[in-house]
């Protein structure tokens, strides 16, 4: 099945791109798509969202999702 990846802010600089499409086996979670898009572990405290909604890495996904990955927001 087919997952729409995107990625924001400092996360889509060090990827060195914005989107992904990715192709995974039904029953697949956030977490695997991480794992096919990267080599590193996923960042503490990152954000996630699917179809617009957040959650967390062990969300399941259907054909057609979009996965989103956000950086911790920090300030001052």
């Amino acid at each position: 099945m087919k997952i729409k990846v995107k990625y924001f802010a400092s996360m889509r600089d060090s990827m060195g791109r914005a989107t992904d499409t990715v192709d995974l086996q039904e029953g697949c979670t956030v977490a695997d798509v991480w794992r096919k898009v990267s080599a590193n572990t996923l960042p503490d405290n990152t954000l996630v969202a699917v179809n617009m909604e957040y959650t967390n890495t062990a969300q399941g996904l259907r054909e057609g999702d979009e996965v989103a990955f956000f950086p911790p927001v920090t300030g001052g």
